[in-house]
């Protein structure tokens, strides 16, 4: 199997996050192919992870995500990349996998699986579902893929989702002192989130907070009485410690709701691969059952969600052999 043509066919198909159907009819095929047993575990109404292994207990399984960030970016390829949505994060390490387990099945090793599955760049729900499983119990590594420059991760930042919101008093605009602006509020609250250090790590580095959604109000010659802003805080720390110093930033000015969480983790590496400490998150945190986890993965995570996504063909071609050698490695110890 050549990763750079599965890759291409994968990227074709769009799969932005809730409409991942398509794709996954895709992979199942593929995974058929490979003569494994594909169980297409329903997550929601149209939307279902795909869980495959031959006859044999899956003791190692590679595993990534199948949706991908909007906007749909069209294909293209030139010499040396693939280019488009998905094309590093993560369609082309679907590809990548694929054609590593079709080289150990064809040496022989069939203790492994592969484990794809929806809702990665939410909140992780089909990851949570996938946690369920049966076959989980069976593995005992879980290689998961991101892109890491094909460089066995240390550890990943964990990640909190939090909706502030604020409370006004609606007033016309012509009045403004018969009113309390909400959206003033918030961005009052919110300066003071920007200003705020946030606690470090020696391994992992810095917490940041990216501030990503902000609404509110009605109308311009109204004064809002509600309004609110959504953040992504990237973790160093138990979430606990970050929830805490927001409450003390915001001051009582605002409200804090939990959209997700997960923590930070410091992973399994092995002898012979290059390593990395890197900053996003995964389906790591809530694959628990799911073995020792490590990450791996071809491609940039720098050039993923942008405009410019791309994946080097020569990458592609090396993390088959990365994904090959690290599964028998850890087969091998067993």
């Amino acid at each position: 199997m050549n990763p750079v043509t599965l890759a291409r066919t994968l990227i074709e198909t769009p799969s932005p996050t809730g409409e991942e159907a398509a794709v996954g009819r895709l992979v199942a095929g593929m995974l058929r192919n490979l003569d494994l047993r594909v169980d297409q575990q329903q997550v929601a109404p149209e939307r279902f992870n795909l869980i495959a292994a031959s006859s044999a207990p899956p003791r190692v399984v590679f595993s990534t995500h199948m949706d991908t960030v909007p906007p749909v970016l069209p294909f293209r390829e030139d010499e040396h990349a693939l280019y488009g949505r998905g094309a590093c994060d993560a369609k082309g390490i679907i590809a990548v996998q694929v054609a590593a387990a079709h080289r150990l099945l064809e040496a022989g090793e069939n203790r492994i699986g592969l484990l794809f599955t929806v809702d990665e760049e939410m909140g992780g729900l089909g990851a949570q579902k996938a946690n369920e499983h049966p076959l989980a119990a069976q593995c005992r590594f879980l290689i998961n893929g991101e892109p890491t420059d094909n460089r066995l991760a240390t550890g990943t930042k964990g990640s909190l989702r939090v909706r502030v919101r604020a409370e006004g008093r609606e007033a016309h605009s012509a009045y403004p002192e018969e009113g309390t602006s909400a959206i003033e509020k918030l961005l009052d609250a919110l300066a003071d989130v920007r200003a705020a250090r946030w606690p470090e790590d020696e391994t992992l580095g810095e917490t940041t907070v990216n501030i990503g959604v902000i609404g509110g109000g009605t109308r311009p010659n109204v004064v809002p009485g509600a309004a609110h802003a959504d953040l992504q805080i990237r973790l160093v720390t138990p979430p606990e410690v970050v929830l805490q110093q927001l409450e003390r930033v915001l001051a009582g000015r605002a409200t804090t709701e939990v959209l997700s969480v997960s923590s930070p983790l410091h992973l399994h590496t092995v002898e012979g691969f290059e390593t990395q400490s890197v900053r996003f998150t995964t389906d790591i945190p809530y694959l628990s059952n799911w073995g020792t986890p490590l990450l791996l993965g071809p491609g940039s995570i720098l050039v993923a969600h942008t405009d410019d996504e791309r994946v080097a063909k020569a990458d592609l071609h090396e993390a088959v052999d990365l994904y090959v050698r690290l599964a028998q490695q850890l087969l091998a110890g067993l």
